[in-house]
């Protein structure tokens, strides 16, 4: 049976990273627009997003150690989430630049305290085998809100156009659905053998020291990649390029997420049947023949199928590489081991949008496109060779 090893808290994980991500996604397109509306100029709005985003990532890294340390998730969870769903209305309670910036950054927070205790409770409810399988499943429920989202979204501006501050109030409805859900997850009572000491807000760093050096080598393969894999924004720009009106852009965003949120469960489940390298090193090489595409292509129909391959590319990575991290990493430690790549590849996304925003605006974006299409490949020889498959396949 397809939905067998799903246990009661991966659904309701699942089901509270749905409303969550709903609630996000639903402001996600409408964002910048807000902003410019009451004021913030794009400069200031790159800096509030540097700033929320330095916050997530930093702190993921710190949470994840200290739920590892107090060998407790449900309470990292719970908090993170409630942090969420409250930022939402405060977005649009005052519009002061210095409350959207103490709004946004508890949004990110939230985020930061809640991911790798997160991970870990779906690490605890699997088993090496059925890895790929509970990690696809989560995921596939959580970019099922990134589809929900934009939709209600675009309905309410149709309906009542640049009313944006309801849209925040709205937003907090499937936020308070999520926090529910949280409050009614049990975990499991375990004896893990739990790290002494102070945990500082930088002590998680140590864990590269400690961590295996199979967890070693792929981390640094996923964040090279990370590095040179900017933000969607450009591909949607592209999109843009090729003749998509605005309304058509949002679409094609809201039709890549549906393809991740449909394929990421059944990929899941052939990387478990299979192997988790192999799935990850396949969306990978599908992530450059996306991008060599987009660098080639002119066509809207091209690239709408290039859209779905992209969605295809999300489903194999995402969840599987944290199954695979998961799987080779001590128990104890999964939710630091998660905290500590997720932290970084936080910054390393920043970077990797200036970086290819750069190369984009010097040389042009074919030539932006065809360098992480190049370089993605380069990853993979390096993981194929280096990287050895985890335990659950060879």
């Amino acid at each position: 049976m397809i939905l067998k090893n799903i246990s009661r808290t991966v659904w309701l994980l699942s089901l509270v990273s749905l409303f969550t991500d709903t609630a996000s996604e639903m402001l996600y397109p409408v964002m910048p627009i807000y902003l410019k509306s009451i004021g913030f100029s794009v400069v200031l709005i790159g800096v509030l997003e540097g700033i929320a985003e330095a916050t997530a990532g930093l702190s993921k890294g710190y949470f994840g150690k200290k739920s590892d340390i107090s060998g407790k998730r449900l309470p990292f969870v719970q908090i993170g989430y409630a942090f969420s769903a409250v930022s939402k209305p405060l977005m649009a309670l005052f519009t002061y630049p210095i409350w959207i910036f103490f709004a946004r950054t508890i949004d990110r927070l939230g985020k930061g305290i809640r991911t790798g205790a997160r991970d870990a409770l779906l690490s605890d409810e699997s088993t090496p085998e059925t890895k790929g399988k509970i990690f696809g499943f989560h995921r596939s429920m959580d970019t099922l809100g990134a589809v929900l989202g934009p939709l209600i979204a675009l309905i309410y501006l149709y309906y009542h156009p640049e009313d944006f501050k309801t849209l925040f109030f709205i937003a907090f409805a499937p936020g308070v659905l999520a926090i529910a859900f949280t409050l009614i997850i049990k975990e499991k009572k375990k004896n893990l053998n739990t790290h002494k000491g102070k945990n500082s807000f930088f002590s998680f760093l140590r864990y590269w020291k400690e961590s295996p050096k199979t967890y070693k080598k792929l981390v640094i393969g996923l964040l090279i990649f990370t590095l040179i894999n900017s933000s969607d924004v450009f591909l949607l720009l592209k999109a843009k390029d090729a003749g998509l009106s605005d309304t058509e852009v949002i679409g094609v965003y809201i039709f890549y997420n549906l393809v991740y949120a449909l394929f990421a469960f059944p990929l899941g489940i052939i990387a478990d049947k299979t192997s988790l390298k192999k799935i990850l090193l396949a969306g990978l090489l599908i992530f450059s023949g996306v991008y060599l595409g987009m660098a080639l292509s002119h066509s809207l129909s091209t690239i709408l199928f290039l859209f779905f391959l992209y969605g295809i590319y999300a489903a194999a990575t995402e969840g599987i590489s944290k199954a695979w991290i998961s799987n080779i990493v001590n128990k104890n430690d999964v939710a630091t081991a998660i905290g500590n790549f997720t932290g970084f590849q936080s910054i390393f996304t920043m970077l990797a949008s200036s970086l290819t925003g750069l190369i984009w605006y010097t040389y042009g974006a074919a030539t932006a496109f065809i360098i992480t299409s190049i370089i993605t490949l380069l990853i993979v020889v390096y993981i194929l060779i280096s990287v050895p498959a985890p335990n659950n396949r060879n």
